[in-house]
């Protein structure tokens, strides 16, 4: 019998401006049979030798044609991701990251060959994120900002995906405070997609070690862009026992948040047997592992340090790999933060855009400049009158 048990739910939701859903996704409770499917029970399964999949794929908005890009990229992946395919493989860190790898970058390639066949879909694009769960570890891999967390009562909520946008850019150079990241007004400027006939895709891979009660999401930034982590990790916190019904709460509260997008959402719940777990603590105390690791250099995880003896042999081990980061904590009840200066970005750019039309219509048309010279003469009347009132009274 497998050590490893899960349960998974996933669904999609319009949102409530769009006409269309540009998402896509797809699960696989078992790979070695290929049921691509959404299982309908809410019972723990074995973890089969191939292990599960889940995707989620986010439609290039304002593109032609993201719903047919984000179809190509999890029917491309469903094609690949074959027992067949998967043998030679399973076995070995390295074959499976460079699998995934693959898997993405022709998943880029069927949508460019589309694209380029297609005149009605050209400029299409697709973000894709997949988390394959395999023995006790989960083997993520993204291209774009649809992303990956994990939330457990050991560190709270982790986000094991790293945004490839220029914002996340601006946040890696301490330019920006990560959490002004989700509100700045370039938020939705990627850096990195699938359909891009300028730059092929560059997907990272990051390998985390699973532990009991493990509860993983992916998502498209319809639910990301809206909600901050902290109401993430809530939800999640709160129903992570029924996948579906922690699937519904994250997707009614995007909504409830504006809904302006599409909003993507798979989630799985992790029971390791306890006998398993242990073996696996004293493994990491005899040798060097991390809970999280990178296939690149400038991803950092984000890990804190435990109370714990043995967790904090096992933290200082990571922290010899990599760089830790800050983790995000989970606070039920917590509030969500003050998105009001997203509001102050926008009043700043239409003050900016207003004053360079005032100066525009100064420099070139002689009866605006007339009407500012006159208003600037009332006002001096005024000022002077008022200075005036105020001495004769002193």
């Amino acid at each position: 019998m497998s050590a490893v048990k899960f349960k998974l739910a996933a669904g999609t939701n319009v949102g409530l401006l769009r006409q269309n859903n540009e998402d896509n996704f797809i699960v696989c409770p078992d790979l070695s049979s290929s049921q691509w499917l959404i299982p309908q029970d809410d019972a723990f399964a074995d973890l089969g030798p191939y292990g599960a999949l889940l995707v989620v794929a986010d439609g290039m908005g304002g593109m032609n044609a993201g719903e047919v890009a984000s179809a190509i990229a999890v029917e491309t992946i469903q094609k690949l991701f074959t027992a067949e395919a998967l043998e030679p493989v399973v076995n070995d860190d390295k074959l499976i990251q460079e699998f995934m790898t693959n898997v993405v970058k022709s998943a880029d390639l069927n949508i460019l060959n589309r694209s380029e066949n297609d005149s009605s879909t050209q400029g299409m694009g697709t973000t894709v994120v997949m988390v394959w769960i395999l023995g006790r570890r989960a083997y993520v891999c993204w291209c774009g900002d649809s992303r990956c967390y994990v939330l457990n009562h050991r560190n709270g909520l982790i986000r094991l995906s790293k945004d490839h946008s220029f914002v996340q850019e601006l946040v890696d150079r301490g330019e920006l405070a990560p959490e002004y990241a989700s509100d700045h007004p370039l938020s939705n400027v990627i850096t990195r997609c699938l359909g891009n006939t300028e730059k092929r895709a560059e997907p990272d891979v990051r390998v985390y070690e699973l532990y009991d009660g493990d509860t993983i999401m992916l998502c498209s930034d319809g639910l990301s862009g809206l909600c901050q982590d902290e109401l993430i990790a809530n939800i999640i916190d709160e129903f992570s026992e029924n996948p579906m019904e922690c699937k519904n709460e994250l997707i009614s509260a995007a909504l409830s948040n504006g809904g302006h997008d599409n909003v993507t959402v798979a989630v799985c719940k992790i029971h390791m047997d306890s006998d398993e777990e242990l073996d696996k603590e004293t493994e990491q105390g005899d040798e060097v592992s991390a809970d999280v690791t990178d296939s690149s250099e400038d991803v950092t995880d984000k890990t804190e340090s435990s109370t714990d003896e043995k967790d904090k042999g096992h933290d200082a081990e990571s922290n010899e790999k990599e760089e830790p980061e800050e983790l995000s904590a989970t606070l039920r009840n917590y509030p969500q933060k003050n998105r009001s200066h997203k509001s102050l970005w926008i009043i700043l750019l239409l003050v900016i855009v207003a004053l360079g039309c005032c100066v525009y219509l100064y420099d070139n048309n002689d009866v605006f400049r007339q009407k500012v010279i006159d208003a600037y003469g009332e006002i001096q009347d005024v000022i002077s009158y008022l200075a005036n009132l105020i001495k004769s009274k002193q």
